[in-house]
């Protein structure tokens, strides 16, 4: 089956991460896939290596549709792009697959809307349907990106000779990753850090995160119990990795934040921040779901500015709630194989 799938860089690296893990996992199954992208420089460090069967092309309604289209996350179709996918449904009868792939949320009416169909009422498209694909936390979404060999690659996975290969030791320190905005409670937290009995080696990803720690660190003493390591930017099986190699994880967006349950340590999320705070109910939504010990859900508030003070950073009492929450969702399909079983109606 031929998949197009549309995608728009915004303002981060989420959207054009998350397209590029369902392109390469949907090839891995044998699926040929056109990821056509507005902006692709990132994918020169995100995928180096490719991948068999994704054909990354320009934002371009060249050449016409396949068998099923993915808009991502609210990108509209090239009108010349929607003119073919109704040609192509005239001469075949039926049309293609149209899926409009939404953002991850654990808010209730992800499964209200999941699935349900949205018919095309103007342009060049009118007449056609498309449908709503919501990823979820529940058995009654489009359930989460996970790759078939996840469990083996990480049963596999030698932390000891990746952290070397970064130039890092596991010595006595708890390692911390860290990928995030500008979140409110970094300062507090890196105080915290600075101040704990625990020592502790903070793992520094390349970008908005680094700077945001660099301007932190400048209104802080230096403290032995707290060092800090600079990443480079790292490919997404890198980033993989970090978070299996570390005690504990402080991820941002959509895609990392599915990266960090799969990675089964306590982590904390910053949620993409929305200037009319919808971010608020998301967040608390998504600590409901998780079932989310007191200290956890307070953490999480504070460190991206939602409410209240950043109470004690203590990953080992949020182990439990990660654990359980990892082993409801292994126990759910995952997105590709709903996606996949989705279209199954529109094959040719």
């Amino acid at each position: 089956m031929l998949w197009d799938i549309f995608c728009k860089v915004i303002d981060n690296h989420g959207d054009i991460g998350v397209c590029w893990r369902l392109a390469a996992e949907l090839a891995r199954r044998g699926e040929r896939v056109r990821l056509r992208v507005d902006d692709s420089s990132a994918l020169a460090w995100m995928a180096p290596h490719g991948q068999p069967g994704v054909e990354v092309m320009p934002w371009s309604p060249e050449p016409g549709p396949g068998d099923a289209v993915i808009e991502a996350f609210g990108c509209e179709l090239p009108p010349a792009f929607q003119a073919e996918l109704a040609a192509l449904a005239r001469a075949r009868g039926r049309q293609p697959a149209w899926i409009n792939l939404e953002y991850l949320t654990a808010e209730s009416f992800a499964e209200r809307s999941h699935g349900l169909p949205s018919p095309v009422m103007s342009g060049p498209a009118a007449g056609l349907t498309k449908r709503f694909f919501y990823p979820g936390f529940t058995a009654s979404t489009g359930g989460l990106l996970r790759e078939q060999d996840l469990a083996r690659r990480q049963a596999a996975f030698d932390s000891a000779a990746w952290l070397q290969r970064m130039g890092l030791q596991r010595g006595s320190e708890r390692l911390v990753s860290l990928f995030c905005y500008e979140p409110p409670g970094l300062e507090p937290w890196l105080r915290q850090l600075a101040d704990a009995e625990t020592p502790t080696r903070l793992l520094v990803t390349a970008g908005r995160a680094a700077s945001a720690v660099r301007a932190a660190l400048e209104r802080l003493p230096p403290s032995p119990q707290l060092r800090v390591s600079w990443l480079p930017l790292l490919a997404q099986s890198e980033f993989d990795h970090l978070l299996w190699s570390c005690d504990a994880n402080f991820v941002r967006g959509e895609d990392s934040l599915v990266r960090a349950l799969w990675a089964g340590r306590p982590f904390v999320w910053q949620i993409y921040p929305q200037h009319d705070d919808a971010h608020h109910a998301k967040l608390r939504a998504f600590l409901d779901w998780m079932q989310a010990p007191s200290g956890l859900r307070r953490f999480h508030e504070a460190w991206s500015g939602v409410g209240g003070e950043l109470p004690v950073f203590d990953s080992a009492a949020w182990t439990d709630s990660v654990s359980a929450a990892r082993a409801r969702l292994l126990a759910q399909d995952e997105l590709a194989s709903q996606l996949l079983g989705f279209v199954a109606d529109f094959r040719p």
